[in-house]
């Protein structure tokens, strides 16, 4: 080798270092480039390993499974609205519901009544429930283009809506789950995959804080504000979002009562995602950490921040999750 070709080579070997380390710690971390490409750095759990959850999993749309078990030409689009808590509820979602499909409702079911106007609205029906009987099967559920889990909690599905619901999304069917449907079905490994890979773990104070749309192209944040302020809990994640696109994140520096949560966790740092997307196990999954106050709900109510952006980027999330809009892009 001569002196010259060995100058040249050296920049290079230099240069290829460099990209097999951060490969090696972006693969570390369960990012790929479409959770990582954010600049920031997550302040939290560091070290969990690289969960990969047994399915195809990501933004590649060739994860999904297009097997014809859906007729929005000839039914229109539905979804279904799964609220039932097996621990705590929030105050939003009212009292527990009577067993049936669609059982009536009072003022105080705030999230049930909200969901169902929107989709009055936006042109897509919404059934609701929390009666395991309801989707105990897959053909049960493949009624729907979506199914929303808002709020559950704890171990809110038996074996039965467990099997249901995973051969529904290997079927091509759409999720989406906002605020504590973190908090649902901790010990189940794929539900946290459908989650994104993340799961909830605390939150600091309620407060207000800005949201930043980080993607602006996405059915859900498509016409948003980059950046608008919202009131929530901010939920803490571990683990934290891997293999999914980024969508909306929180400004912590604009949390002014703090990050750290009830059990420690520190915060995210630059990178807090609050919404996201993904493909999974055949399916579409589109997830939000935000949705706490009822009055997210009334389209009256002109004083709570970011009210009528946290309705428009549910729909959107759902409108997606349906395939009534482009998913995930």
């Amino acid at each position: 080798m001569t002196a010259s070709l060995r100058r040249r080579l050296v920049p290079l070997a230099a240069a290829l270092a460099v990209l097999l380390s951060l490969s090696a710690v972006l693969i570390a971390r369960g990012l790929t480039p479409a959770a990582a490409g954010h600049p920031g750095t997550d302040h939290g759990a560091q070290q969990l390993g690289d969960p990969d959850y047994g399915v195809c999993r990501g933004v590649d749309p060739r994860c999904y499974h297009d097997w014809g078990n859906f007729h929005p030409a000839v039914t229109g689009y539905k979804m279904l609205l799964f609220t039932r808590t097996a621990g705590p509820r929030h105050a939003n979602l009212g009292p527990a519901l009577a067993a049936g499909l669609n059982p009536p409702l009072t003022a105080a079911n705030v999230v049930q009544n909200g969901i169902i106007a929107l989709g009055k609205a936006n042109g897509f029906a919404v059934d609701w429930t929390e009666d395991l009987a309801q989707i105990a099967t897959p053909n049960q559920l493949f009624r729907y283009n979506a199914v929303v889990f808002f709020s559950t909690s704890r171990d809110a599905l038996d074996d039965a809506a467990q099997t249901a619901l995973r051969q529904y999304i290997r079927g091509g069917g759409g999720f989406v789950g906002a605020h504590n449907a973190f908090g649902t079905e901790y010990n189940w490994p794929w539900y946290e995959g459908l989650l994104g890979g993340a799961n909830y773990y605390d939150h600091g104070p309620e407060q207000t804080g800005t949201v930043q749309v980080v993607d602006r192209r996405d059915a859900s944040t498509l016409g948003l504000p980059s950046r608008w302020g919202f009131e929530d809990e901010w939920y803490n994640l571990v683990p934290f979002p891997s293999r999914v696109r980024v969508l909306a994140t929180v400004d912590e520096s604009t949390l002014a009562r703090g990050v750290k949560g009830s059990m420690g966790h520190p915060g995210h740092g630059d990178l807090h995602p609050v919404a996201w997307c993904q493909y999974y196990d055949g399916g579409r999954a589109w997830l939000t950490t935000l949705g706490h106050d009822a009055a997210l709900f009334d389209p009256g109510n002109t004083t709570f921040p970011g009210a009528a952006d946290y309705r428009s980027l549910l729909v959107g999330g759902i409108e997606s999750a349906m395939g009534m809009q482009p998913f995930c892009r």
